[in-house]
């Protein structure tokens, strides 16, 4: 039996992380049959529930000490855990977790994450310290291995595979469809249907105007249908009513907060999905939906690099004119599009048991 403790950005109804947390507790116990999970989650109970695991209060201390106590590996898991781009204090949260680990004799191992950007001279020294003592790394993008060797990580210790969430089955299309329909957003026939998932941190009020000029372009000049899509319900749910609303009819918002395969059926009864969410995209990617990324941070420039995308604009920069160009050539390549990305999908999917047989190695050796 494996007593092993997730630590990640769990709880907060984050459809991305929620996203890796399932693939992970699913894996694990697929790959790895005696294995007993707890998490480390901002809502245990409503953790513990969902996903049949044990789970304690990430932001208590005695819970944490306890936790990782009965642990025999603790697993750093998934997502952008390790950067100080957004906040100065959360890697230090996950690096003083680590570190507990280590102190305490247990393994540490970490779980396909994207590291980087670690502006913080002290975050670079004090995330090099921790990693260099770890048992195992996975990450998904080449960026975050080079990263950790410019750190002065050990290359023996770092493994590139994905995304995790990229392992997640694509479910039909029937439930969006009549979630559509509930929300007031139903499929009209031969009308093209564009997926926006904007996000409300980084944009500021310049790009959101671009994103309405390009939904009333979509309309008056495609004859499309434009829904806004909110992927981290508790953040971006105003943005996306705050664009429709100003739109005054002209793009749907989807107003109810949705599990990660009902927004995967969602993403499927889209003709493209244009996305600034990095999970948004890998969901366009399960679901054989042409994409089309706005980058507001390397992760999701590195995800779209694995399946040989990349992304036209930024941001800062993204604008109707450089949109209306991009959208046809998305339109015209789509079928095209989506073969290519099958494969590319295939062959990362591949890559990700590296996680389970690393840490199976890892738990079947002894300590030294």
């Amino acid at each position: 039996m494996y007593n092993i403790l997730i630590s990640g950005y769990y709880g907060f109804n984050n459809i991305g992380d929620e996203s890796i947390l399932r693939t992970v507790i699913d894996n694990l116990r697929e790959k790895l049959p005696q294995v007993d999970i707890t998490v480390l989650s901002q809502s245990p109970a409503q953790t513990a529930e969902k996903y049949g695991v044990k789970a304690a209060a990430r932001m208590n201390l005695w819970a944490i000490f306890r936790s990782v106590r009965r642990c025999d590996m603790l697993l750093s898991g998934g997502g952008s855990l390790l950067q100080d781009a957004t906040s100065g204090r959360s890697i230090l949260y996950y690096l003083f977790i680590l570190r507990l680990a280590q102190l305490m004799g247990k393994r540490t191992f970490i779980y396909s994450q994207g590291i980087g950007p670690i502006l913080s001279p002290r975050n670079r020294r004090f995330t090099a310290f921790v990693l260099r003592r770890t048992d195992g790394i996975v990450v998904r993008d080449a960026k975050s291995r080079d990263l950790l060797l410019e750190l002065g990580v050990p290359d023996h210790l770092i493994h590139v595979t994905a995304d995790p969430v990229i392992r997640v089955r694509a479910p039909g299309t029937e439930l969006g469809e009549r979630i559509l329909e509930e929300e007031g957003c139903p499929r009209q026939p031969g009308r093209l249907v564009v997926g926006w998932a904007v996000k409300a941190r980084k944009p500021g009020k310049a790009f959101l105007q671009e994103v309405q000029r390009c939904i009333r372009w979509l309309r008056e000049s495609c004859g499309a249908d434009s829904i806004l899509i909110p992927f981290f319900y508790d953040e971006d749910l105003w943005v996306c009513e705050a664009v429709a609303d100003a739109l005054d009819g002209q793009a749907g918002c989807l107003r109810k907060k949705y599990l990660s395969e009902e927004t995967l059926s969602i993403i499927g009864c889209m003709d493209v999905l244009v996305g600034v969410r990095l999970h948004s995209l890998i969901y366009a990617a399960i679901m054989g939906v042409p994409m089309i990324g706005i980058s507001y941070d390397p992760k999701v420039d590195s995800f779209l690099a694995s399946i040989g995308r990349s992304a036209p604009f930024t941001v800062e920069n993204f604008t109707l004119e450089k949109f209306q160009a991009v959208f046809q050539d998305t339109l015209d390549r789509r079928e095209e599009l989506r073969e290519s990305t099958a494969r590319r999908l295939e062959s990362l999917i591949a890559k990700l048991d590296q996680n389970e047989e690393l840490i199976r190695a890892i738990m079947e050796r002894p300590f030294s």
